[in-house]
């Protein structure tokens, strides 16, 4: 996507700002996997100097989610600032999550894939509406429960795997 590309060729050597909207047509092009709607509004400080590019990214805005207790839908609030360091080398490679080497020829940098991550690490892996916020977590204390229809010990029978009678046997 163009709207998300800047052309750093034309640049001198100092701090530059992009403003940037994210919408719902933005999730559609790079994937709904982590946010398939919402809206931000995204800020891009570019410092160019003159062997690197230092990006500050500001996004602020809100995602629909849905909740996984309830499947009802809410807006989760989204704030990230966030800075990667564009160097320039010989070969494109990412060195970490924050130094990106590009190479000298490049002529415009892709930032909407960045954008894309850094709103989709801000979404939590349990999605709960706010309304559940001071509930407490049926899994807090890490215990997991299963449950059986038949053969249970509340069923009048504990099932032994015949595996731990043999193994029994040995002692």
């Amino acid at each position: 996507m163009r709207d998300y590309r800047i052309n750093i060729v034309g640049l001198s050597n100092k701090v530059h700002t992009f403003q940037f909207e994210v919408e719902n047509a933005f999730f559609e092009h790079y994937g709904k996997g982590l946010v398939s709607e919402g809206s931000f509004s995204v800020k891009v400080e570019l410092d160019k100097h003159e062997t690197f590019l230092d990006a500050r990214f500001e996004i602020q805005g809100q995602a629909r989610l849905v909740c996984d207790r309830s499947l009802d839908p809410f807006m989760h609030p989204v704030r990230v600032d966030k800075r990667i360091m564009f160097k320039y080398g010989e070969v494109e490679q990412e060195m970490s999550d924050e130094i990106v080497v590009i190479s000298r020829d490049a002529d415009s940098l892709e930032l909407g894939q960045y954008i894309y991550e850094f709103i989709g690490l801000e979404i939590p892996m349990k999605k709960l509406h706010p309304r559940y916020a001071g509930e407490p977590d049926d899994g807090a204390d890490g215990r997991i429960i299963y449950s059986s229809e038949k053969d249970g010990p509340e069923n009048g029978g504990d099932v032994i795997d015949p595996r731990w009678d043999k193994l029994k046997k040995l002692k």
